[in-house]
């Protein structure tokens, strides 16, 4: 059986990729960083009788000693990982001026500086086998920047171009790297990032805009997480996976327009979708 390490699994992708990929046959070692959420995950792999090939654990990707303490439960010598998924993910919405630099540098923390810590850490494993698969969810904020998720957008193009960086160093010792790319899905993140809306705030006229432009979106148009679970089990089921994936029709409309499209024409685009030309200074 192949085994893999998910993190953040405790909703959302990570949850719904966890039971996905164990109904196909891999062993998953879930984790996330606070076990006293891991409730609907045990829910969710009873109900799908995939039960025997899930270990849960605790993973915080910020922590040092916690992704050791990970990775020694994996016990590599005897039993090797052959992939990695990065989902654990968080966000904050605001404008930039508004948010404290504690506020952005955890989301760099997470989404970014998570991804290279735990990679760093299953690299010589991987290195020894001439074999290994790093997946990371990313997401279509990294083809486009968005108003009031600055940080968020930010982490999801570092990561990227981290991704592009080295897979140039990891192709010769057999170790594949792949991105993930969702739209909007129905996850925990929309209601559980904080939202930062000072009364004193220059920019609260377009925040509280975006507030409900957003929502509404979202509440019209996220999608079912199963469907990124599935991408992420293709992924790991293929003999050699493409570098990007995009999952859902608007992240699959900004990975073409990447590239093709001038970044003022994509923010006129973005701005007439969500009608901000309706936000009264």
């Amino acid at each position: 059986m192949p085994t893999v390490l998910i993190t953040g699994t405790s909703s959302g992708f990570g949850l719904a990729t966890t039971v996905e990929v164990a109904k196909r046959g891999w062993d998953v070692f879930a984790t996330m960083r606070n076990l006293d959420k891991r409730g609907e995950l045990d829910r969710a792999v009873e109900a799908a009788g995939v039960g025997a090939r899930v270990r849960i654990s605790q993973l915080d990707v910020t922590n040092p000693q916690s992704i050791d303490n990970a990775v020694a439960l994996l016990d590599l010598a005897n039993r090797p990982l052959d992939a990695v998924v990065h989902n654990a993910g968080v966000a904050v919405g605001g404008a930039f001026e508004d948010l404290t630099d504690a506020q952005v540098r955890h989301v760099m923390d997470v989404n970014y500086f998570g991804v290279l810590a735990l990679t760093r850490k299953l690299l010589p494993s991987f290195r020894a086998r001439r074999r290994g698969r790093i997946v990371i969810i990313s997401s279509e904020s990294a083809f486009a920047g968005q108003p009031a998720n600055s940080p968020y957008c930010a982490s999801k193009w570092a990561v990227e171009g981290w991704a592009e960086s080295v897979a140039y160093e990891f192709e010769p010792f057999g170790i594949e790297i792949a991105l993930v790319e969702p739209g909007a899905y129905r996850t925990s993140i929309w209601d559980s990032s904080p939202r930062v809306l000072p009364e004193t705030s220059a920019y609260r006229p377009l925040l509280r805009h975006l507030e409900v432009a957003v929502d509404t979106y979202v509440e019209k148009t996220a999608r079912d997480p199963v469907e990124v679970a599935k991408a992420v089990a293709k992924v790991l089921d293929a003999p050699h996976p493409r570098f990007r994936t995009a999952v859902g029709p608007t992240a699959k409309f900004e990975h073409f327009a990447r590239g093709k499209l001038p970044s003022t024409l994509m923010r006129k685009i973005f701005s007439r979708f969500f009608q901000l030309n309706k936000v009264r200074w």
